[in-house]
Formats: structure tokens, sequence, C-alpha cells
């Protein structure tokens, strides 16, 4: 499966659990707009599957979560990023 089939897969299985327990669709496309990627869409199905949340409310905080996860796995990537250029300049200088 290719990468945009992938995220659309994960896309609508999102949206079908979502509307399973009863929420309207456009509550599930607006959650899945926010998570945005692949992975994070399959966590927040894993969790909709097994913590089966009784209000939107509880969606809502786990889709926050996830993109709270999400942003600091990004700034942590970032910043090791930026430490291995620095680094490379301390070892070889500027030339």
């Amino acid at each position: 499966m290719s990468a945009p089939e992938s995220w659309k897969a994960a896309y609508r299985e999102l949206l079908e659990t979502i509307v399973h327990m009863g929420y309207p669709e456009e509550f599930g496309k607006l959650i899945a707009r926010n998570l945005g990627s692949e992975k994070t869409m399959r966590r927040m199905c894993a969790y909709l599957h097994s913590a089966k949340p009784r209000s939107a409310e509880e969606i809502a905080d786990e889709m926050l979560a996830i993109m709270s996860d999400r942003d600091r796995w990004i700034a942590k990537k970032e910043a090791e990023a930026a430490n291995a250029r620095y680094n490379d300049i301390l070892n070889r200088g500027l030339d």
C-alpha cells in the first residue's frame, strides 16, 4: 500500500470508528484533520478501541495529548539535528 493510500485508509478507519461510536462524521473529520498524520490517526483509533471514551470531550482531550506528543517529538528531533550541526562546527571549524 502506498503512503497516500495508507493515509487514506487510516483516515477512513478513524472516521468509521468515530461514527460507529455515535458521533457525527463532521466530528471525526475535525479530529482527523487536526491529527494530520497516518501515525497519529492510527494512535487515536487504538485509543478509541481500547479506552472506549464516553464523551466527545474525552476524545478531544486525547487528540490534544497526541498532538502535544507529536509536537514534542518534532522539537526533540529538530534540537538533535541542530546540536549535531553545532558539534560538527566545533569539531571541524567553519571552513
